[in-house]
């Protein structure tokens, strides 16, 4: 009894999403943070553990230099 239940809750879920939407995009808002990245910028976000530990965008950027110096270089061309 209890695997028909969970199919019959499985099955009306699915139910629920449509094929298509219709968003109405005059109501869309200009993205807050675009002004905040430059063109050869990328933003990245980090979870919540990581951001505790990193606190500024330049002890993000040392530590990852650190990492890209330590790798074994890589030739141009070869993967």
């Amino acid at each position: 009894m209890k695997n028909t239940t969970v199919i019959e809750n499985a099955s009306s879920v699915s139910d629920e999403m449509q094929d298509e939407y219709q968003f109405d995009y005059s109501k869309a808002k200009p993205n807050r943070f675009a002004s905040r990245v430059g063109r050869d910028q990328l933003m990245i976000v980090l979870d919540p553990d990581v951001a505790a530990v990193f606190k500024t965008t330049e002890s993000v950027n040392q530590v990852l230099r650190a990492i890209i110096a330590s790798m074994p270089k890589i030739e141009k061309g070869i993967n």
